[in-house]
């Protein structure tokens, strides 16, 4: 994760956003009723790919999501393999 990222929570927007050198990433989202969350879009400026800010992002988000008791639709590809990777190894 990128250390020094400060991210806010937008919950009226649905966006975890942080702005960096004066420039805006973030990861968007909406809220589909019965406890669901579809993350639908992280979004990182070129000049600022490769620091690890598009992982802190979703980290916050699938943390909150995490804490809130949602379940976590990952629409954005980016999102979906960041939580394939995350998952744990079953034992066979």
């Amino acid at each position: 994760m990128s250390e020094g990222v400060s991210i806010f929570h937008d919950q009226q927007a649905h966006r975890f956003e942080a702005v960096i050198d004066g420039a805006q990433a973030y990861l968007a989202y909406l809220e589909l009723g019965q406890q669901t969350l579809d993350i639908y879009r992280v979004f990182v400026p070129g000049n600022l790919r490769k620091r690890g800010i598009a992982a802190a992002l979703t980290e916050q988000a699938l943390a909150w999501a995490e804490q809130m008791q949602y379940q976590v639709i990952p629409s954005c590809s980016y999102v979906e393999r960041y939580m394939q990777r995350s998952q744990p190894l079953e034992d066979s």
